[in-house]
């Protein structure tokens, strides 16, 4: 039997792409151990043990970013949980650690490194992170989202994406879909979103773009995250939704998108062929314009800087998209041609080549 210890944590970002992989570790060999390591603070806390796996906690310690008090105690704590990681290796037998990126990445790929076992890491961003930075050095194999990556020895995946996702097919599911929504099936659909927890800047320029977009013959489904500070504008054929729990139907009645740009939305949207006007995040390191650079390359989306996406540019660029179908269709066939509906398999392949494995295989002794 091989034992998987499957390591990242805190964000969406981390932990979707890990769940993708277990679930498809654990459907091709249900006889296998799969661990997950992660904090007790993280989004993990919830959504793996939700998901059927253990869940095995280490102490968030992040990296000190100036000279203070946790910075002075940072070596020892980061030598803790090293050797709690080590722990967890010996104990449970682990054969294999395949990290995401997050805090519990680093000294799981340090502790692998010491117990002599083979590390497979993912990057979801085309920036990546310290942690994948620095594992990726002595890693048996990596596997980035987006061409272009700067890791050592980076293959270029794609995104692991839900099953929902991977085998999502939009014509067969456009009715239902519609009928979630309250939507018509037979009218183009545009897809508004900033995530879980919303975005200020798509929210309120969609509310005040609302009768516009309604009236160049678009139905809108919006959803606006946890923390919108907008009200539904109560236009006809504009429907407003904090949180959208089948975000499969979502993307399957979407003719076209507006969103944020982190890793998953871009990757999913662009593995499902949907155009898309991107809207990075404009605080941070600038990650998401990389994560969209490729698609928007390759002419599938349309990228907009925050404090640029108001009414005006609305009425300027996007109308004009949105009533030309030849140029959707051609930036949904680019969209598609950049993205990945197989990246769990090929990241999984990674995990079986750094195991010594053939790619598909169950490893032997399972």
């Amino acid at each position: 039997m091989t034992t998987y210890l499957l390591a990242g944590g805190g964000t969406a970002g981390h932990v979707n792409p890990l769940l993708a992989v277990a679930d498809r570790l654990r459907e091709r060999d249900p006889e296998a151990s799969v661990l997950v390591l992660g904090t007790a603070e993280g989004l993990e806390a919830r959504l793996v043990p939700a998901r059927g796996y253990e869940l095995l906690t280490i102490a968030k310690v992040p990296f000190p970013r100036r000279p203070n008090r946790a910075a002075v105690a940072f070596p020892a704590r980061f030598r803790e949980s090293i050797t709690a990681v080590r722990r967890i290796i010996d104990e449970r037998g682990v054969d294999v650690v395949v990290g995401f990126g997050g805090y519990v990445s680093t000294p799981a790929y340090l502790a692998a490194r010491r117990a002599g076992i083979p590390v497979a890491i993912h990057e979801a961003n085309a920036r990546p992170g310290l942690a994948n930075r620095l594992g990726a050095r002595f890693a048996a194999t990596v596997g980035v989202a987006f061409d272009g990556t700067p890791l050592p020895g980076a293959r270029l995946v794609g995104m692991p994406l839900r099953r929902e996702i991977e085998t999502l097919d939009p014509a067969a599911l456009r009715v239902e879909a519609a009928a979630h929504f309250g939507l018509d099936p037979s009218r183009p659909v545009l897809l508004a979103t900033g995530g879980s927890l919303g975005a200020r800047r798509i929210n309120r320029t969609m509310v005040d773009s609302a009768d516009a977009i309604t009236a160049a013959g678009w139905q809108v489904l919006h959803v606006t995250g946890a923390k919108s500070e907008v009200v539904d504008p109560d236009v006809v054929d504009y429907r407003m939704v904090e949180y959208a729990d089948r975000m499969d139907l979502a993307l399957a009645v979407a003719d076209a998108a507006v969103s944020r740009a982190g890793a998953a939305t871009v990757c999913e949207l662009s593995a499902l062929g949907i155009p898309a006007v991107f809207v990075p995040y404009p605080v941070g390191n600038g990650e998401q314009r990389f994560n969209a650079a490729g698609v928007v390359s390759a002419g599938g989306a349309v990228l907009v800087d925050d404090a640029d996406f108001v009414p005006e540019w609305v009425d300027a660029t996007l109308l004009p998209m949105l009533s030309d179908a030849g140029r959707l269709r051609v930036m949904a066939e680019a969209a598609a041609s950049v993205g990945f509906r197989d990246g769990t398999d090929r990241m999984v392949a990674l995990v079986d080549e750094a195991l010594g494995e053939p790619a598909g295989a169950a490893p032997a002794g399972a």
